[in-house]
């Protein structure tokens, strides 16, 4: 019998009433046979657009309608190049403009999506078709249902989301821009979702719609309050916002409470319909107002340690993205949340979903994800180090030929390559995952980094994760002293002869210099790196220098990022930058420079 491709988002089950059920069955399905369901993936994908102009020029001399699936997946892979983003920009461009010719698809495209821009500096446009919310209800609906084994949930309970959308514009040709977040609270399939899951987020669509960052965090904080004893569990996108929200709660619980105890809202509120809907919400409760201040007043007094299971005493979990450049933030969240479960949100970009969580119960830091075979037809380029005598800086990794996802071996990290529904043949992703495991057919993934984040002088080369681990080294020395990081980032110097790299810290606590030196040379001799570690010895890379910023400088960058028409949803904090802007608010801020004394005797 045929693999069925895609799960029926209708309200039906198969007769025992239990869509969970239902849904983990039909991914059990697709993954016992994940590289079969990948030729028919990729068939589908290419007989519903072979005739596009940006394949004809490779297989507009072929019968594709006739092929099998398999034959035209070894066509596909041996005659269309691989391609960057670069290749697809001038057709998303023509199709903004309101080319409605088949350039990428044969469907017409109407709506857009802006990539985050924290990676390069500058956000992209991305097709986004009713594919992709369906594909967002299906690994929503998929992932909740692996959850609910782990930590089940009451019906008609709430949910404390701290999302926000950004808003939407139209293009020269009519299509409407957002990110793919904002598109997917708009869609339907979004409304579906909470109605099959059966719960609803505290906050009223005027609160998510907002537009503004500031005024919807005080939103979801005062209706999450409001509704504190019917929470089941909190969410964001990325863990950072929820971090984010809780800090701000440091600052804003008396007011907060104020509102709740005379049914008011906050003169900081200006948007009318944010006023309007959430006013329409809550009532005087004097009584639950003073039970929050007695515990925020007690909170206080341990610095906020487990703020989240005493203000939230039925909350089961927390859900976001804690992997990648999220793992500096889960130190401060596991304050908050003293032992309360943290889940790893599932793995996805702008272009298409990739991998659900199945494995709830493991920390952030164990946590893998299970390729959805059906979501796209994906690739894997084999990745290897360089050998430590390499002087070549041409890349970050060498690279084999791509393979496709029945080929991968445990142990092995790759490169994704995608082919969409939505019109991106063969686009690297710039991900960096490792093969962990298997479930069924289907690899489960870690996810180790970006591509080409890179700190590199010369022939040093050190990526996102060496980054984070030197960080925890020089943080660990700074937590003695009963100080935190609160964000960081950095930057490969070439200005200045020799080139070495700069990491910007903002800490939280007072702390002698003397420690601030230690830590700055603890994070020079932490780069294991085989280039660095020479380029060091022989003062072909100066030494390391940490620039210490003032508190809410990277509230700042945060501010400059949304200003130019992002959402919070998309932030994530660059661990390594280049761009102009972030670097004159970061020496703007700057009030204190050390350079390491490392390797100084050599």
């Amino acid at each position: 019998m045929e693999t069925v491709l895609s799960y029926n988002n209708g309200n039906g089950t198969n007769g025992n009433g239990n869509t969970d059920y239902d849904i983990i069955s039909w991914f059990e399905d697709v993954t016992q046979n994940a590289g079969s369901v990948q030729s028919q993936i990729l068939s589908h994908i290419l007989k519903q657009n072979y005739g596009v102009e940006y394949l004809k020029k490779w297989l507009g001399n072929y019968n594709i309608p006739e092929m099998e699936a398999c034959a035209l997946e070894s066509l596909f892979t041996s005659v269309v190049p691989l391609a960057s983003h670069a290749d697809f920009e001038p057709f998303i461009q023509r199709i903004a403009d309101g080319d409605t010719a088949p350039l990428l698809t044969q469907q017409p495209i109407t709506t857009l999506s802006l990539s985050s821009g924290t990676t390069e500096g500058r956000q992209k446009f991305v097709p986004f078709t009713s594919h992709s919310a369906q594909t967002t209800l299906q690994i929503f609906t998929l992932s909740a249902a692996y959850r609910s084994r782990v930590y089940p949930i009451r019906e008609g309970g709430k949910i404390l989301e701290f999302i926000y959308s950004s808003n939407r514009f139209k293009t020269k040709g009519g299509l409407t821009v957002g990110t793919a977040t904002t598109h997917c609270y708009a869609s339907e399939e979004f409304k579906i979702k909470q109605h099959k899951a059966k719960t609803f987020s505290c906050s009223p669509e005027e609160v998510i719609f907002g537009g503004d960052y500031k005024q919807a965090t005080y939103c979801h904080l005062l209706l999450g309050l409001f509704f504190s004893d019917q929470v089941e569990f909190i969410t964001s996108a990325f863990v950072y916002s929820m971090v984010q929200a809780f800090s701000s709660f440091e600052e804003l619980w008396r007011e907060i409470c104020s509102d709740i105890r005379d049914g008011t809202l906050s003169s900081r509120i200006k948007s009318p319909k944010m006023r309007g809907a959430v006013l329409d919400i809550i009532y005087p409760n004097p009584c639950l107002a003073s039970k929050l201040e007695a515990t925020c007043q007690e909170l206080e007094g341990v610095d906020w340690f487990g703020l989240i299971p005493k203000v939230w005493p039925n909350a089961k979990y927390l859900y976001a993205i804690m992997t990648g450049s999220m793992q500096p933030y889960l130190k401060k969240i596991r304050h908050y949340a003293n032992g309360l479960g943290l889940v790893s949100a599932d793995y996805g970009s702008t272009e298409s979903w990739i991998g659900v969580n199945v494995d709830p119960s493991f920390a952030p830091e164990k946590v893998t994800f299970a390729v959805v075979p059906t979501f796209s037809y994906f690739e894997f380029i084999p990745l290897h180090r360089h050998k430590q005598d390499s002087s070549s800086v041409a890349d970050d990794f060498i690279e084999d030929k791509p393979i496709p996802l029945s080929q991968v071996e445990v142990g092995q990290q790759y490169e994704i390559v995608l082919t969409t529904f939505t019109g991106l043949y063969r686009c690297r992703l710039g991900d960096v995952v490792e093969v962990v495991s298997f479930h069924n057919g289907t690899p489960k993934l870690n996810f180790v980094c970006r591509r080409k984040l890179i700190l590199t002088i010369n022939i040093d080369k050190n990526t996102e994760k060496d980054l984070q681990l030197v960080v925890e080294r020089g943080s660990q020395i700074l937590n003695k002293a009963k100080a935190e990081v609160v964000d960081f980032t950095s930057y490969a110097d070439h200005k200045n002869q020799p080139g070495h790299y700069v990491i910007y810290w903002e800490i939280k606590g007072e702390v002698e210099d003397k420690v601030l030196d230690a830590c700055c040379t603890e994070m020079d001799m932490s780069f294991v790196d085989h280039g660095y570690v020479v380029s060091r010895k022989t003062n072909s890379i100066g030494p390391l220098e940490l620039c210490i910023v003032e508190r809410g400088t990277f509230k700042k960058i945060l501010d400059n990022f949304i200003a130019n028409g992002a959402a919070l949803n998309q932030f994530k904090t660059p661990r390594c930058t280049n761009n102009h802007v972030l670097l004159k608010i970061l020496d703007t801020c700057t009030v204190k420079r050390f350079h390491s004394t490392a390797y100084s005797s050599t």
